[in-house]
């Protein structure tokens, strides 16, 4: 019986290895489907972006140039003014008594000069007569120009004081936007240390201030060169706001530096920006896209495209056979939804750029050229 238990049991398990051999082997699953864009060369343009720094293209400190009590403030803070438009009032009375007294030693100098007058033309004719000396009528000659430098500069003194109380009333010297008042009302202002009243900034247009390498700024550079028509003021500008969003007026360069800073190793540039609405604000950070001419053989991927990593970006290409590939490649610019390539594509290659997770480096996948 134990014999014939055995048996069975062996032959059981023979009868199962020799099924096991005769099974045919799982078949492999099929490659992933991936959509692929095939890469083109296409004109482009050179995109030079910067980080910047907004500047009101005019900025007037308005200062006191008497000294007096503020009366009043004439204008409201915040708010546009214009050239001439009075922004302050300066007690005016210390000052008119001065115009005052001036006028007075002006009355006086002109009848002491009257007076020398007359006496030249009654001198004149004793002269003749031999009834003056020579010596007394000049010295009459003499008192009548001192007394008409006198005059001179009595005149000069009133119009001196005249002046000093027109500055009493302190008006806007360019047309802006007026900011915070600095004084107040019953606040002593000084004209010889020019106190600071407020300040006055030129909104529209407005300057981006931004910097450059030497070496990064040479494509522009030679574009300028390279047209002898060409000139900096026909360079397009570009902002991009902190938030991400495209300004939607264009810009133009308007200065560029052509010597490099020793320190930074850089070169300034400006460019000057519309702001009819006012929502561009002197010191607010921005992104200047400057356009150094055109890529011919330019190339461009989707956004999705591409993986960032630190040390620039990768993408995965369809190589030979079907097989995938890594290759990093140079970003330049983001423009709208797409990633300008500035080199490690060659037109014609396959790049995917969906179902980038199904694939690994050295896999097959089945290409379907889409969008």
């Amino acid at each position: 019986m134990i014999k014939s238990g055995l048996a069975r049991r062996v032959g059981a398990a023979l009868f199962l290895a020799a099924c096991s051999k005769s099974a045919p082997p799982a078949a492999a699953p099929p490659p992933p489907e991936v959509r692929v864009v095939v890469v083109a060369a296409e004109p482009i343009a050179k995109t030079i972006e910067l980080p910047g720094r907004l500047q009101a293209i005019r900025t007037s400190e308005v200062r006191a140039r008497v000294d007096g009590i503020v009366e009043r403030r004439l204008y409201t803070e915040g708010t546009d003014v214009r050239a001439g438009q009075p922004l302050f009032a300066i007690d005016p009375r210390p000052l008119r008594a001065q115009v005052n007294a001036a006028s007075a030693a002006y009355s006086r100098a002109e009848a002491t000069a009257a007076n020398a007058e007359q006496d030249i033309k009654r001198y004149k004719g004793l002269v003749a007569q031999q009834a003056l000396s020579q010596q007394e009528y000049d010295a009459a000659i003499a008192r009548l120009r001192t007394a008409q430098a006198d005059v001179a500069q009595r005149r000069a003194e009133v119009a001196a004081a005249r002046l000093n109380l027109g500055y009493t009333t302190v008006t806007a010297p360019i047309d802006g936007r007026a900011g915070r008042a600095e004084v107040t009302e019953g606040a002593l202002v000084s004209g010889s240390q020019a106190t600071l009243l407020t300040r006055i900034e030129q909104l529209d247009p407005i300057y981006a201030n931004f910097s450059q390498s030497s070496s990064a700024i040479l494509d522009l550079r030679k574009q300028l060169n390279a047209n002898p028509a060409s000139k900096v003021s026909r360079v397009p500008v570009h902002l991009v706001l902190e938030d991400g969003t495209p300004y939607r007026m264009v810009g133009y360069l308007d200065f560029l530096d052509m010597s490099i800073d020793e320190a930074t190793g850089t070169a300034a540039l400006r460019a000057v920006i519309p702001n009819p609405q006012r929502s561009l604000l002197p010191g607010q950070f921005v992104r200047v896209r400057v356009e150094a001419g055109v890529r011919p053989n330019g190339m461009r991927l989707p956004q999705r495209a591409v993986t960032l990593t630190p040390n620039g970006g990768t993408v995965m290409v369809v190589g030979a056979k079907n097989m995938v590939e890594v290759r990093p490649v140079k970003l330049g610019v983001l423009d709208g939804d797409s990633w300008v390539i500035d080199s490690g594509l060659k037109a014609g290659e396959h790049v995917i750029v969906d179902g980038l997770q199904k694939v690994a480096p050295g896999s097959p996948v089945k290409p379907v050229v889409g969008k």
